[in-house]
């Protein structure tokens, strides 16, 4: 591990479970993308290969982003915040970035009158997945 990577995980600071809140937005547009969460091994893993990786709490296990689906996020920036108890990745997304296949996890909106869906799926989840998400 390099001195710069070192020093970003010093900013970081983990939850008691060993996580940090990992929001993912496109680099060029601001788009945000998703919320996911990272540990330790995940963070360096990303910083080492610029290939975003996370940690799925639901798996158990790290979740290299698009191993399955092949909606890969590569790394341009990460920022961490002034508290160090989340982190901002600035991506390159292939593709579509929510199991859902929207682009964007955050594809309803709160509207006067009820919740509204903002964002079309894109790619069909069977496609990406073998299986309805």
């Amino acid at each position: 591990m390099n001195a710069g990577s070192r020093e970003v995980l010093d900013l970081v600071s983990f939850d008691a479970n060993g996580l940090v809140a990992a929001i993912a937005q496109q680099h060029d547009t601001g788009e945000v993308l998703m919320l996911a969460w990272m540990n330790r091994a995940a963070l360096e893993e990303t910083l080492a290969t610029g290939r975003v990786c996370y940690f799925s709490r639901s798996r158990g296990k790290l979740w290299r982003k698009g191993e399955t689906s092949g909606q890969i996020q590569h790394l341009k920036e990460l920022r961490v915040d002034c508290d160090g108890d989340a982190v901002l990745l600035l991506v390159d997304q292939t593709g579509v970035a929510c199991h859902t296949g929207r682009r964007s996890c955050f594809y309803r909106a709160a509207r006067q009158g009820g919740v509204e869906t903002i964002l079309d799926v894109e790619t069909d989840p069977e496609n990406l997945y073998g299986s309805k998400a």
